[in-house]
C-alpha cells in the first residue's frame, strides 16, 4: 500500500477526473512521478465505480480503493444495510473480508467485529479505510481464515462467509464446494466455533444445489435491488432440522417488497383463469425463489397457467412486482398481431413463450419503449396469447 497516493495534489487530480475516460488519461504524461501512473489511473477508476455504489466511502477524505473489478464485485451500501439486520449478538467473523463494505454495517449491530483478508494489501488497505471512517470496533487479520479463526480461540456469534469462485471453468453453473474457502468442506470445523452462520453467495447459484450442499439452513435470503436480484444469504443454524424459510426482499428507492414462505411446508394448488382485469408480474427475487404458487395463494390471486408465472384478478391489490391493467387480450396469430401490434412501438415481455423478444420485433417489426407493455404467454388452456397493458406500478 503505497500511502503517497494520499498526497493532496494527488487526491485532487483523482477527484477531478471522476468520470473521464481512464484509457484517454492513460496516453497522457504522469504528472505525478513519485507514484505509478497506472496506480493513479486505478484510484480514478475505482472510485467513479464507487460513487453510486458506496457513497459514504467516496464522499470521505484520504480513502484508497483497491483494484476496480475488486468494487465491481463488493456488496453495495444500500444491501450491506439490509444484511446486518439478520444478524445480532456481540461478535461477529468475517472469513472473507474483501473491501469491508459488509463489516462496516456489521459493526453498526454488533460491538466487535473481526475482518479476516488473505490479500495482505487488501487487508492494510481496509483498515487504513476504517480509520478514515472513523470505525474503532473493526479488528484486521491478514493471512488465512482458517488460521486466524483457530488462533483467536473464540466462541462467536455470527460467522460471515463470501466464498469466491476458484475459476469460471463452469461456465455459469457453480457448486460452493468449487469456491475459496471450501464451505461444505469447513462446515463441523465452523461450527465448532459458533452456532450461526450467514453465508453470501452470487444470485446465479441454484438455490436447489446450495441446499444440497449444504446442513442446518433456517433461511435463505434472496436480496435484489432495483429488481436485479444482487445476492443470496444462507442463514445456517447448528443442529437445525427444521423447515427452510425463504425470505425474499426487492429493495427500491420508494420501498423494500418482501415476501416470504415456507419451502417444506405442503400447498394447495392454486386456481387458474382466462385473464382478468388485472396482470401481476412478481419482482426478480420473488422469480429466483420458485415460490410461485406460494405468490398465488399469499395475495388471492389467479394463475395464467402452470408455468406462465403470470397472475390475474379483477380486483387491483398491493403486489410485490409490477401491475398492470389489461386493455386487449388476443390469441397470437398473424392477423391479430398485424391489427394490434405490427409497425407499432411496445415493451415486450416473455413468459412460457416460444419465440424470443428479439424474434417477435424482428418478425413485426416492433419498437421498443413507449407507454404499451407486452405479454406474450401461454394460457390455462395452453394457447399462446399477448396481452396488451397499461402500466399501473
Amino acid at each position: 500500500m503505497n500511502l503517497d497516493i494520499l498526497d493532496p495534489k494527488i487526491q485532487e487530480f483523482i477527484d477531478l477526473n471522476i468520470g473521464v475516460s481512464v484509457s484517454k488519461l492513460a496516453l497522457q504524461k504522469n504528472p505525478f512521478p513519485t507514484v505509478e501512473w497506472i496506480s493513479i489511473l486505478n484510484q480514478i477508476a475505482a472510485k467513479a465505480k464507487a460513487k453510486d455504489k458506496l457513497p459514504t466511502w467516496f464522499s470521505t477524505r484520504n480513502i484508497i480503493y483497491p483494484s476496480k473489478v475488486s468494487v465491481e464485485q463488493t456488496s453495495s451500501e444500500i444491501t450491506a444495510t439490509h444484511k446486518a439486520t439478520i444478524i445480532s449478538g456481540e461478535n461477529l467473523i468475517d472469513l472473507t473480508g474483501g473491501f469491508g463494505i459488509d463489516d462496516y454495517y456489521f459493526s453498526k449491530r454488533i460491538k466487535n467485529v473481526v475482518h479476516c483478508e488473505i490479500n495482505t494489501e487488501l487487508s492494510n488497505i481496509v483498515k487504513h479505510n476504517f480509520n478514515q471512517l472513523n470505525n474503532n470496533s473493526i479488528t484486521c487479520y491478514s493471512g488465512d481464515s482458517i488460521e486466524t479463526l483457530s488462533k483467536l480461540n473464540t466462541k462467536w456469534d455470527w460467522i460471515y462467509i463470501d466464498p469466491s469462485r476458484r475459476n469460471d471453468t463452469k461456465g455459469k453453473v457453480f457448486m460452493l464446494k468449487d469456491c475459496l474457502p471450501n464451505v461444505p468442506k469447513n462446515l463441523d470445523f465452523y461450527f465448532e466455533k459458533t452456532n450461526s452462520i450467514l453465508i453470501k453467495t452470487a444470485p446465479i447459484l441454484d438455490i436447489t444445489a446450495g441446499i444440497n450442499e449444504l446442513n442446518y439452513i433456517k433461511t435463505i435470503h434472496i436480496i435484489a435491488l432495483e429488481n436485479e436480484v444482487k445476492e443470496l444469504l444462507w442463514e445456517l443454524n447448528k443442529d437445525y432440522n427444521g423447515g427452510i424459510t425463504i425470505k425474499t426482499a426487492n429493495i427500491t428507492k420508494e420501498r423494500t417488497e418482501a415476501f416470504e414462505f415456507n419451502l417444506n411446508e405442503i400447498q394447495i394448488k392454486p386456481n387458474f383463469s382466462l385473464p382478468k382485469r388485472y396482470l401481476y408480474e412478481p419482482n426478480s427475487a420473488i422469480m429466483k425463489s420458485g415460490g410461485f404458487d406460494q405468490v398465488s395463494l399469499f395475495y388471492k390471486l389467479n394463475k395464467l397457467q402452470k408455468h406462465s408465472h403470470l397472475y390475474t384478478s379483477d380486483e387491483l391489490i398491493p403486489f410485490a412486482g409490477r401491475i398492470f391493467e389489461i386493455d386487449t387480450c388476443f390469441p397470437y396469430n398473424k392477423s391479430e398481431m398485424k391489427h394490434y401490434l405490427e409497425n407499432k412501438k411496445a415493451n415486450i415481455t416473455i413468459r412460457n413463450f416460444s419465440d424470443s423478444v428479439e424474434s417477435i420485433r424482428k418478425k413485426w417489426k416492433i419498437k421498443d419503449g413507449g407507454n404499451l407493455y407486452c405479454f406474450f404467454t401461454t394460457d390455462e388452456n395452453n394457447s399462446k396469447i399477448v396481452l396488451i397493458c397499461n402500466k399501473i406500478k
